[in-house]
């Protein structure tokens, strides 16, 4: 073997570790900055969209795109939008650790989707996992639910109902992709879906009767570094990565994620944490990887944008 092929894996596991780990702090930056949910949303779509605009035409990688395609991009783009509107609302109210948990119970939707829309087989680990993930949760929020106040209850309800708009999201952007309807580069349809959300969530804040004022230094620095984090660096380095990586290995990192974001909210927001619940979160992490396996699977094509960003 090829000293270079024996040293790409450890770059491609490298750079999935690294990536993941840049994308569990985009929860903390919503916590930071000093703007309402759906503003912080705006931010880090526009500012995004934008960096990677500005990095696409220096690098000579933007290609016109066509009317048609923006067309079949409106409702990913929106159901993005409402997901991290819903998202930045959990974060504020139960937390950035548990927020992100949340949204990761998406892949059990994503694995029944499948199984409704294009016949895949599920299995007693997909059952397993929901039992396991399930129970989990149980642990950190149902014992507790009766004391915990209605903005704390409805901060896990929305936590999980965005995972139904991520969901959304996946799908209509794997149908347009695999339709041939939008032939785009993935860091342009990154892109050019940033910058559709952030339009939608533009007119969102205007109708809740948001400032678009970045309120001080402090705010600035979170949203840009939301965007950067978020929107850029976690997702450039996780695409690069996962065509190299075996399915099951992917799955298993990206739960550096929210385990990740749990820890930072112990950490730096001083989350009350109890052994219960540290059980419980790893009793859900475990679910989710075992819901998310699927036996056999290679190397993923990366087909979609923020595939493995829920949020």
């Amino acid at each position: 073997m090829r000293a270079a092929d024996s040293e790409l894996p450890r770059a491609a596991l490298l750079q999935m570790i690294t990536g993941a780990a840049a994308i569990s702090t985009t929860s903390l930056f919503v916590k930071w900055a000093h703007v309402g949910p759906t503003m912080s949303a705006f931010y880090r779509m526009a500012f995004g969209g934008l960096m990677l605009l500005v990095g696409l035409i220096a690098l000579r990688q933007w290609r016109r795109v066509r009317l048609v395609e923006l067309g079949w991009l409106i409702v990913p783009g929106a159901a993005f939008a409402v997901d991290l509107m819903l998202w930045h609302r959990s974060i504020l109210y139960v937390g950035p650790g548990l927020a992100t948990l949340l949204g990761n119970f998406q892949v059990f939707l994503m694995a029944l989707a499948g199984f409704v829309l294009y016949r895949e087989k599920l299995g007693w680990l997909f059952l397993a996992g929901i039992a396991l993930a399930f129970l989990g949760l149980y642990l950190l929020v149902g014992l507790d639910w009766s004391a915990v106040g209605a903005q704390y209850q409805l901060g896990v309800v929305l936590g999980i109902v965005t995972g139904f708009a991520y969901a959304v999201y996946m799908l209509s952007t794997r149908h347009a992709q695999r339709g041939g309807h939008v032939r785009l580069a993935p860091a342009q349809l990154l892109c050019v879906s940033s910058l559709l959300s952030a339009a939608m969530l533009g007119l969102a804040a205007l109708a809740e009767g948001e400032s678009f004022v970045i309120p001080d230094v402090q705010s600035h620095v979170a949203l840009i570094g939301l965007a950067f984090f978020g929107q850029v660096l976690g997702w450039v380095l996780l695409t690069r990565a996962m065509p190299q990586l075996p399915a099951s290995l992917i799955g298993l990192l990206l739960l550096l994620q929210p385990a990740l974001s749990f820890v930072f909210d112990v950490i730096l927001f001083a989350r009350p944490t109890r052994a219960t619940d540290w059980i419980g979160v790893a009793l859900s992490l475990v679910g989710i990887f075992v819901g998310s396996y699927r036996p056999g699977a290679r190397k993923p094509q990366v087909e979609t944008t923020g595939a493995a960003e829920p949020d």
